[in-house]
């Protein structure tokens, strides 16, 4: 092992989370200052929070709520689909191109 291009090791290096200290680890810093640990981490103690910084779940939520106030079920909106479209044939039908019709 090459001498003087390694770092320092410290054996009993301390970590700290949110100023508490949690473990002795070894490591090349004497302290570490962590902000999250498995024992604050939701996947480690199953307890899940939800960080909305910007109101995206809210806007969610409220784009499903308008959907269910303000929606027509599926089987309304087809059934005025067809009666649209069937207007739109009728008046097609109706109508007579230039080309053939009588001046008198």
């Amino acid at each position: 092992m090459k001498q003087g291009i390694h770092p320092t090791y410290y054996p009993e290096a301390k970590v700290y989370i949110g100023g508490e200290l949690i473990a002795t680890v070894g490591s090349t810093k004497p302290e570490l200052h962590l902000d999250v640990w498995s024992g604050t981490h939701p996947f480690y103690t199953g307890q899940q929070r939800i960080i909305d910084t910007e109101g995206q779940v809210d806007r969610f939520e409220k784009r499903l709520k308008q959907r269910v106030v303000n929606g027509v079920d599926r089987a309304e909106k087809a059934r005025l689909r067809r009666a649209k479209r069937q207007i739109v044939d009728l008046v097609d039908e109706d109508t007579v191109p230039l080309s053939e019709e009588v001046i008198e």
